[in-house]
C-alpha cells in the first residue's frame, strides 16, 4: 500500500509562477503500525508577502523575517525524499496549486491525488455548489477542530474530505460486486480505488455548474446548447488572461464547443 501525505501550502498570493512558498504543512496517514507524522513550519519567501496574501493566511513580513528560506531548511531534503518516493502519494485540494509551489522549490513528487478533482467527479448528480475545501468541510459536515487558511488546519480537513472520497468509491466497488456476486476484497478495493483517484487526479476535469454571471446555477452543459456564444466569449477571456489556475475550465470550455483534439 502506498504512503499517503496529505499536504497544503500557504504562499504569497494564487499564481504559482509568480508566487512562492511562506509555510508548509503535512500529515502522513496512520496506519495500524503507527500513527502518522505532523508538520508545520513557515519559510522565508522569495518576495514580501503581500497585505493581500496576508489577509487570508494571518501570516506576515515580520513572522517570517527570521525564518529559514524552504531550500536550506534542515527538513528540505526529508521532505524531498518523502514525496519523491515512488511509494509515496502527495494528496493536495486544488493539487495542481500546490504541485507547481513546490516544484518550483525543486520537488517533483512521484504520485499525486486532487481532492478537488474526484470530488467534482464523484458529484455526478450535479449536487454540491462549490468544490473549495473549506466549503465542503461545512456542506458535507466534517466536524474537526482546524483552522481555515492555515496550512496544517488545511491539511486536518483535508484528510478527514480524502476519507470521505475514498470511502465513497469504495462503497460503490462493494455494490457492484455484491451485484454481480464476485467477492469484495478490502485491501484491493482500496489500493485500486487509490488508483482511480490518482487517474481522475491526473488530467483536467470537467466543471459541472456555472456559480457566477449571467448563467449562475445551469449546467455547463445546458449553456452549451442555448448560448454557445457565451463559452466562446469565456474561453478567449481565459486563454487571454494567462492565469495559472484555469486549466479546468479551459478544457470544459473547449470539450463542449467540441475543440479537444
Amino acid at each position: 500500500m502506498k504512503k499517503i501525505i496529505f499536504l497544503d501550502t500557504e504562499t504569497t498570493g494564487n499564481e504559482p509562477k509568480k508566487d512562492f512558498l511562506c509555510q508548509l504543512a503535512y500529515k502522513v496517514k496512520d496506519t495500524p503500525e503507527a500513527p502518522g507524522e505532523t508538520f508545520c513550519e513557515l519559510y522565508k519567501p522569495a518576495i514580501p508577502i503581500p497585505p493581500e496574501a496576508s489577509a487570508i493566511t494571518h501570516i506576515t513580513n515580520k513572522m517570517v523575517a527570521d525564518k529559514k528560506v524552504f531550500k536550506e531548511s534542515p527538513e528540505y531534503n526529508k521532505i524531498k525524499i518523502l514525496l519523491e518516493s515512488p511509494d509515496s502519494v502527495m494528496v493536495a485540494h486544488n493539487n495542481k496549486f500546490d504541485y507547481e509551489i513546490i516544484k518550483k522549490e525543486g520537488i517533483t513528487p512521484a504520485n499525486t491525488i486532487c481532492t478537488l478533482r474526484v470530488a467534482r467527479a464523484l458529484d455526478k448528480n450535479n449536487i454540491i455548489p462549490q468544490y473549495r475545501l473549506q466549503y465542503l468541510r461545512y456542506y458535507l459536515d466534517i466536524e474537526i477542530v482546524a483552522e481555515a487558511h492555515d496550512a496544517l488546519g488545511d491539511v486536518l480537513v483535508l484528510e478527514k474530505l480524502y476519507e470521505r472520497l475514498l470511502d465513497k468509491i469504495m462503497k460503490e466497488d462493494e455494490d457492484r460486486a455484491l451485484k454481480d456476486g464476485a467477492r469484495y476484497d478490502f485491501a484491493k478495493s482500496e489500493a485500486e480505488a487509490i488508483n482511480k483517484m490518482i487517474e481522475i487526479s491526473s488530467k483536467p476535469s470537467l466543471m459541472n455548474l456555472f456559480n457566477f454571471g449571467k448563467h449562475n446555477g445551469k449546467t455547463v452543459a445546458d449553456v452549451a446548447r442555448v448560448d454557445p456564444g457565451y463559452l466562446e466569449w469565456m474561453l478567449n477571456q481565459k486563454e487571454q488572461s494567462g492565469s495559472d489556475n484555469e486549466e479546468d475550465w479551459i478544457y470544459t470550455l473547449k470539450h463542449y464547443l467540441g475543440k479537444l483534439l
